[in-house]
């Protein structure tokens, strides 16, 4: 061990017996940095967390298997003690290695310490799978001077010289190391609770864009970079409300793509004879696998879980009928699914020209407007929250009904609900774009004022459930 290291060690240790007493010293400080890692990792996931300290953070998050791994003989007997339910293993996180693998990895408040930040993340290969999500919360190295004032005064723990890292160093580390930072979340003004100073100025201001770069606490969620390449089963839906010229087309122009392929037309109350094409196409095309259903209620959202639900694919895919989105650009979205791209793969219709009539110019606005506030909200780039065409695996969709009840039933149209429900669960959201086009039958469903202002309701709802919870 070099001697940097060793007087780090000597630190902790010395230090273990008090860390409790620290803790609730500033006890609400941890219940935030509680509160957010509780937010961000379901109840019930396989978690590890490396420098676990006294265990607190890794009970806090409810695990089906907690493992805390901590290089402090004390710390890891007081968190035994403490939490006989988890497992706590004494090892220096820089020469750790565990044949698990596990759903979310916890590393708050450590990448300060560690003696080669790069080599940590290094070993972190080891034990993630593609589908891992790495939780890193440290401080805004902004704050370095109050928080030195902070030790001066004995309001916080003195730590000894410690990595300094930014946004952008870390995010530089992960890429040496195949990682990708999929959001930042920035939190806490104040690391002390006031009722009215924590209301304004935690609840409230540290939330705002631009503001938040002044926040003490980040909050970065990344995922392994990794290549895959294989071939899955793929539900392609159509929900189709008086759509009937256009259904025939839904299958002759959709490329045939992944190791099997069935359609799911559902039908919601039309009055043109939709319905009765759906079945139609469906003895008229017997080599493809075509299902035909009728929603029980109303809505595309409605439409779209009631398919979902029977789905056979391993990949769910929204294709609307009236497709403006074209069925020949569906294979995008499958690769960039299947090639580890992104685990919720979005349409966006607003990079290249339109066809004239394709879309309104209020309806555009709408859509650039939605897209700069989703991007604010959800803590990933979107243009276009509004394009119906969404894929994702249906393993992830099962998880979003799983943890539905935090929103609940409120989007009728489906997009914010997959969109929510993704970014809920830390899903990387990529773009896919492609040209929007003209409408060949019928006419739109969309009422852009009564419809536009129920989309601004959900979005503060949403802000009020993910931003100013």
């Amino acid at each position: 061990m070099e001697k940097g290291q060793k007087k780090l060690f000597d630190y902790f240790e010395k230090n273990a017996a008090k860390r409790d007493k620290w803790k609730k010293r500033n006890r609400f400080y941890q219940k935030t940095i509680e509160r957010q890692y509780s937010f961000i990792i379901p109840e019930g996931a396989n978690v590890i967390e490396l420098g676990c300290s006294t265990g607190d953070l890794l009970n806090a998050v409810k695990p089906s298997y907690g493992l805390g791994v901590d290089f402090s003989p004390t710390v890891i007997n007081i968190a035994k003690e403490k939490y006989p339910h988890l497992d706590f293993m004494l090892a220096d996180v820089n020469c750790f290695v565990s044949e698990k693998t596990f759903d979310y990895v916890i590393i708050s408040d450590l990448l300060t310490s560690l003696w080669d930040v790069q080599l940590f993340f290094r070993k972190l290969r080891a034990y993630v799978t593609p589908r891992t999500k790495i939780i890193i919360s440290s401080y805004n190295y902004l704050w370095e001077p109050i928080l030195h004032l902070g030790e001066f005064f004995g309001i916080k723990a003195k730590q000894p010289l410690q990595n300094w890292l930014s946004i952008p160093d870390i995010e530089n580390i992960l890429k040496l190391e195949n990682f990708e930072i999929i959001k930042v979340e920035k939190k806490l003004f104040f690391p002390k609770y006031i009722p009215l100073i924590n209301l304004i100025f935690n609840k409230f201001l540290a939330n705002l864009p631009g503001l938040n770069n002044l926040a003490l606490i980040q909050f970065l969620t990344a995922r392994p970079v990794s290549l895959i390449d294989a071939e899955y089963s793929v539900s392609v839906v159509v929900p189709a409300r008086n759509e009937k010229g256009n259904i025939e087309n839904a299958i002759k122009r959709t490329p045939r793509f992944g190791s099997h392929q069935e359609f799911i037309f559902i039908e919601g109350n039309s009055s043109d004879g939709t319905y009765d094409e759906m079945l139609r196409v469906q003895a008229q095309y017997p080599e493809v696998d075509i299902k035909v259903m009728k929603q029980s209620g109303k809505g595309k959202g409605n439409a779209v879980r009631e398919a979902f639900e029977k789905a056979s694919g391993e990949v769910l895919m929204i294709l609307d009928a009236d497709l403006t989105t074209p069925p020949e650009d569906m294979p995008k979205f499958y690769d960039a699914l299947k090639m580890n791209k992104g685990e919720f793969i979005n349409g966006c219709r607003l990079v290249y020209p339109m066809d004239d009539e394709a879309m309104r110019y209020l309806n555009f606005l709408g859509n650039k407007f939605f897209g700069w506030f989703f991007s604010y909200l959800l803590g990933q780039r979107l243009k276009d929250t509004l394009c119906g065409t969404k894929v994702l695996f249906k393993s992830d969709y099962d998880k979003i009904i799983a943890n539905r009840s935090y929103f609940g039933d409120f989007d009728p149209f489906g997009d914010f609900d997959l969109l929510f429900g993704a970014a809920k669960l830390n899903l990387k959201i990529t773009e896919v774009i492609v040209r929007y086009r003209d409408r060949e039958y019928g006419s739109t469903q969309i009422s852009r004022f009564s419809h536009g202002w129920l989309l601004i309701k959900m979005s503060l709802f949403a802000a009020r459930k993910i931003k100013f919870k």
